[in-house]
């Protein structure tokens, strides 16, 4: 049985998530500022749990959690732990009882953190950044039961084998909490699904398929043998992403996503597999909406 992912936010459910900017919380001083981001944390708790109300009563299995669900959390200037926040202890059971509610309703959760995320940069500052969001997620990633941390290989940076190297030797070192949520996501500039299974494989991390990214990036390996070498990957329930493109496959560029999904984008050899995928479309539950009627229709 599939099933299905919603990703971040909604398009039309009156469901929010508040951010803020490093710009704006620099106009206060801390405490003022640890007010501000207590209140936000404790608003978007609240909203996860509204969130996951909605997917169970909608059907959907699976809720992607936006990576900035704690805004600025590890800014250089303006980051925080929880125990810095004014009653931070009470925002983190709000969390810890959206994970329960996850439990109960067996409602899946994951993370997919922003494409700064780069575990093969040249650069150690930016692997030392990197490596703090992923230790942040994680923690969140315990309180609410998330089992994913969804990442890209990064940039080759004019040699795709060193890169692929420095990003094997990163995720050795990572810290076993995240570690044991690490996924690697082919994507459709960079790295195929083909230059990242052996690395899948040689350090037992799922590779999350991206049908979309392969078809927009082929490597010569067909859809039914990638879905293969992908689900072995996998000792739990696997996890794909689907979207269609936003001007038709022979557009200029088939990479932008389009608002739904088109259900002939959608891998028959997928149809029948207990499987979660995530509906990347801009139209977000509605897209998820449509593609089940659409599926159901044959």
């Amino acid at each position: 049985m599939i099933r299905f992912g919603l990703c971040c936010v909604f398009k039309a459910a009156p469901i929010k998530f508040r951010r803020t900017t490093a710009a704006h919380q620099s106009k206060f001083d801390r405490p003022r500022q640890l007010e501000n981001l207590a209140a936000l944390c404790r608003e978007n708790a609240r909203s996860l749990r509204q969130a996951l109300l909605f997917c169970r009563d909608h059907g959907i299995g699976d809720f992607r959690i936006n990576s900035q669900i704690l805004p600025l959390k590890t800014h250089p200037e303006l980051g925080y732990g929880l125990s810095d926040l004014p009653e931070g202890d009470a925002i983190v059971r709000e969390f810890t009882k959206c994970g329960d509610f996850c439990r109960q309703h067996h409602i899946r959760t994951t993370f997919h953190p922003d494409q700064f995320i780069l575990l093969s940069s040249l650069r150690p500052d930016v692997t030392e950044k990197s490596l703090a969001d992923l230790v942040y997620q994680a923690e969140a990633a315990k309180w609410v039961g998330a089992d994913v941390i969804n990442i890209h290989g990064g940039g080759a940076y004019g040699d795709k084998p060193a890169a692929l190297k420095r990003l094997a030797t990163e995720i050795e070192k990572l810290p076993d909490a995240v570690r044991a949520r690490l996924t690697l996501e082919n994507d459709d500039r960079t790295y195929t699904p083909a230059d990242l299974l052996p690395v899948c494989r040689d350090l037992e991390i799922p590779l999350v398929y991206d049908v979309h990214h392969h078809r927009c990036l082929p490597d010569g390996i067909s859809v039914e043998k990638t879905t293969t070498a992908a689900l072995e990957t996998w000792p739990r329930e696997p996890l794909f992403h689907v979207s269609s493109p936003l001007n038709g496959w022979t557009g200029k560029n088939p990479a932008p996503h389009h608002d739904y999904i088109n259900a002939a984008d959608f891998p028959d050899c997928w149809k029948h597999l207990d499987i979660t995928v995530e509906i990347e479309a801009k139209a977000k539950e509605l897209a998820i909406f449509k593609l089940q009627k659409d599926l159901a229709k044959g």
